[in-house]
């Protein structure tokens, strides 16, 4: 927690609070925010949690009272979230946007790698133990998705006539993307499941951030000048993106 955070926050008080809705108890983390001029509430898809943002000085209580009067949000919300996935045996798992099984061969030897059975079917192929499946297969894909972004974002800083720094990967919750000032661009590694046109539409859209740090019409221009298939990826995302989130255990 940010030093300026603690500063806030009460010796006593929890990192926590419980909502009662309809016979079913939810947790809540709570965090202060120096900047915070209400209460909010969010969800954080990728690990299935609750959290309440509070103004440094706001009260437990008040918070406890507005995550309880929103007891049926939270509820519904967390209700719509897709299942979790686990990469296990069997699981399929889309891989640039193509269904794949992931099928365990402990006796192989590797890591993780890609056939296509004389069916046309498409398999992740997993050597070792069963319970280093979902973290192979997880890191697998973090490796896939760093080479395809630093890729296509160096295509597309290219065509805009920019320079980057770095491309990092992340497992981002609120967002599938972020550009600094600096040059530094991070991506959510869980682009490596979409359509490629998806992944070259959001390296497409940070890069572009390295000329202009907002999202004006000049912006979404130089967007769409580098990525013709602008308005279909948004689409995408806006209808399956939180269904990427599901996919492998919360501690990856």
């Amino acid at each position: 927690m940010p030093l300026r955070a603690l500063l806030y926050r009460r010796p006593s008080e929890p990192q926590s609070i419980n909502v009662f809705f309809d016979k079913a108890v939810y947790p809540v983390r709570v965090r202060r925010h120096r900047q915070a001029r209400r209460y909010t509430l969010r969800i954080q898809a990728a690990k299935r949690e609750v959290v309440l943002t509070m103004p440094p000085r706001g009260s437990l209580k008040e918070a406890r009272d507005f995550a309880q009067k929103h007891g049926d949000w939270i509820a519904a919300r967390l209700d719509r979230l897709p299942e979790a996935t686990p990469f296990a045996h069997g699981v399929i798992v889309p891989l640039r946007g193509y269904p794949h099984r992931v099928v365990h061969q402990r006796g192989m030897r590797g890591t993780v790698w890609v056939e296509t059975g004389d069916d046309g079917e498409r398999a992740l192929c997993v050597a070792g133990d069963a319970p280093h499946v979902d973290r192979r297969v997880c890191d697998f894909l973090k490796r896939e998705a760093k080479s395809e972004l630093e890729t296509a974002s160096r295509r597309a800083a290219e065509q805009l006539g920019v320079k980057l720094k770095r491309v990092s990967i992340r497992d981002q919750s609120s967002r599938w993307g972020s550009c600094s000032t600096t040059g530094v661009l991070s991506y959510s590694w869980r682009l490596i499941l979409a359509p490629v046109f998806v992944l070259e539409y959001l390296a497409a859209h940070e890069v572009a951030h390295l000329v202009e740090m907002n999202h004006s019409r000049r912006f979404w221009r130089l967007v769409e000048r580098i990525c013709p298939n602008t308005k279909r990826a948004k689409n995408w995302l806006d209808a399956h993106g939180p269904d990427l989130h599901r996919y492998g255990l919360p501690d990856n």
